[in-house]
C-alpha cells in the first residue's frame, strides 16, 4: 500500500503536498505531525471519504477496509453486539460478546444500547467493530482516546493482536501507544 504524489486542498487551502510512501506489506504506518497538517485527510483518502486533487493512493483497490475514526460513529439504536453484527454478520452472537469482553465489556454491557454507554465503553466498541470486519487495510485514527489508565494496556494488545498482518495507517500523538505496533513512521507538516 502507498501513496503516489498525493496532494489535497479544501477550499484552494494545500492540506497534502505531494504525499509519497510506500508501507510494505503487512505493517503499521504511523502518521504524525502537528494538529491541522492532514493526519485524519490521509486517512480518509486510503478509505476514499476525501477525493484527491492529484496522486494516487496504491494498493487498496479491491480490498476490504475498516476503520476506527476520531468520532466513533456508532449506531445509536443498537447494542453494542448488534453495532459488531452489522458489519461483520457471519459471527456468532457469542463471537461478538467475546470480542467485546476482550476489550473489557461484559455481556450485561453489551447488550446495551450503545447511548446508554460511557464515552470509554463506546469508544470499545468502535475499536471492536473495526476488529470484526475481515479487513486487510485498517485505518485507526486516534484509536485509544477516552479509555482508561488502566485497562489501556490490555486494550492496545487486543488491537495490535487484531491488526497483525494488516496494513495498518495509525494517527496517534503518544508515543508509547505508538510503539506498541511497532511502526514504520510517516511525518507531516502543517501547510
Amino acid at each position: 500500500m502507498g501513496f503516489d504524489d498525493v496532494s489535497v486542498a479544501f477550499d484552494g487551502r494545500p492540506v497534502l503536498s505531494q504525499i509519497s510512501f510506500e508501507l510494505p506489506s503487512g505493517r503499521v504506518l504511523r502518521v504524525t505531525g502537528p494538529n491541522g497538517a492532514g493526519k485524519s485527510t490521509l486517512l480518509k483518502t486510503v478509505l476514499g471519504l476525501v477525493p484527491l486533487d492529484s496522486g494516487r493512493v496504491l494498493g487498496v483497490s479491491g480490498r476490504r477496509l475498516s476503520a476506527v475514526f476520531q468520532e466513533d460513529r456508532l449506531c445509536p439504536w443498537l447494542s453494542a453486539v448488534g453495532n459488531l453484527s452489522l458489519v461483520a454478520p457471519g459471527l456468532a452472537r457469542s463471537e461478538i460478546e467475546d470480542r467485546l469482553w476482550r476489550l473489557g465489556l461484559d455481556v450485561p454491557v453489551a447488550r446495551r444500547l450503545v447511548r446508554h454507554l460511557s464515552g470509554g465503553q463506546q469508544r470499545r466498541v468502535a475499536i471492536a467493530r473495526a476488529l470484526a470486519v475481515s479487513s486487510e487495510v485498517i485505518c485507526l485514527d486516534e484509536p485509544f482516546t477516552g479509555i482508561d489508565a488502566a485497562s489501556l494496556p490490555a486494550v492496545i494488545a487486543e488491537v495490535v493482536a487484531g491488526v497483525a498482518d494488516k496494513d495498518v495507517l495509525l494517527v496517534t500523538h503518544d508515543d508509547a501507544q505508538a510503539q506498541a505496533f511497532h511502526p514504520v513512521t510517516l511525518s507531516l507538516v502543517r501547510r
